[in-house]
């Protein structure tokens, strides 16, 4: 009867590795192939400029956003304590975790 052998991929460094299932020794082993080093470096300095214009465009759609968060809040605020005025009698909506 053949020895069973075990096929893996380490999940760090993506190298294969063939295991003999009986013993546990590692038969084979072969290293994932590593990318190539930068050919271009133009294309790469011209990358990591569009990468920095991306990062700096969320930076500021993300500042904006809580320099208004205040009055988004006191909007919801204002709209929910209108509703509560309204509807004295309704019980507020408690998930079923909160009613132990």
């Amino acid at each position: 009867m053949a020895n069973p052998t075990l096929d893996v991929t380490c999940p760090c460094c993506k190298t294969a590795l063939k295991v003999d299932a009986e013993t546990g020794v590692v038969l084979l082993h072969k290293e994932a192939e590593k990318p190539k080093p930068i050919e271009d470096i133009a294309a790469a300095v011209q990358g990591l400029k569009v990468e920095a214009a991306r990062r700096e465009e969320v930076f500021q759609k993300s500042f904006a956003d809580q320099k208004t968060r205040q009055s988004t809040l006191d909007k919801k605020f204002e709209e929910l304590f209108k509703q509560a005025k309204e509807s004295p009698n309704e019980k507020p909506f408690r998930p079923d975790f909160d009613l132990d």
